[in-house]
């Protein structure tokens, strides 16, 4: 990943959480890591249900947009150089065709081509309970190079709000791109957040705008 551009591509599809997807484009932004987005048509209907943006607001925040289905995208190419992929949040019907290799639309090409690069992969599962096919789905992706990350609250940081939860998660799935926020207290140590009222984005993350 060292040498490879600052590219990110993300993946937002219809599974609940919108909101993560949105804060981690307001991320990468702050931290000059260009997007390139693609929203799944479950994902546009979740936006609506949850956010007050407007479709072209929440492509509004990335730097290049594709559509679902456009299999000729740049990001379907292994020759195209991204740091990865995050999925967020990733539904348990992505999830299933990325473990079974099913690439039918954008989103679970553009994963596929991270992992046959071995490039990082990163999926927010949102679901909840897991049956066995869940779970050996799951396993199928681990075992592939992939990273389930379920967006799971850290209590011990003692969220005062959803928003202190949230901007908890995108800084720990950043960590695992080697790119650091200051937006969350970590645990032993004194961040920028605790210290010095954080970063643009971190008030942006605790605040909610």
């Amino acid at each position: 990943m060292g040498n490879a551009p600052r590219r990110m591509v993300v993946g937002i599809t219809g599974a609940t959480g919108i909101v993560y997807g949105v804060r981690l484009l307001k991320a990468l932004r702050e931290l000059q890591v260009e997007s390139h987005l693609v929203v799944s048509k479950a994902g546009e209907m979740t936006r609506a249900y949850e956010s007050d943006l407007s479709s072209e607001e929440l492509r509004g925040l990335a730097d290049v947009v594709y559509s679902p289905n456009d299999i000729a995208a740049p990001i379907s190419s292994g020759s195209f150089r991204t740091m990865g992929m995050i999925v967020a949040p990733c539904s348990v019907r992505s999830m299933s065709d990325i473990a079974h290799g099913v690439t039918s639309g954008l989103i679970s090409r553009a994963a596929d081509v991270c992992l046959k690069e071995r490039r990082r992969l990163v999926l927010l599962l949102r679901e909840t309970p897991l049956h066995a096919g869940h779970l050996k789905s799951m396993l199928a992706v681990t075992e592939m190079g992939g990273i389930i990350a379920p967006p799971v609250p850290a209590f011990y940081l003692r969220p005062q709000t959803l928003d202190d939860m949230v901007a908890h998660t995108i800084g720990r799935v950043l960590d695992l791109f080697d790119l650091d926020l200051n937006a969350y207290p970590r645990w032993g140590e004194k961040s920028e957040a605790s210290t010095n009222g954080s970063t643009s984005l971190a008030a942006e993350l605790a605040t909610g705008r």
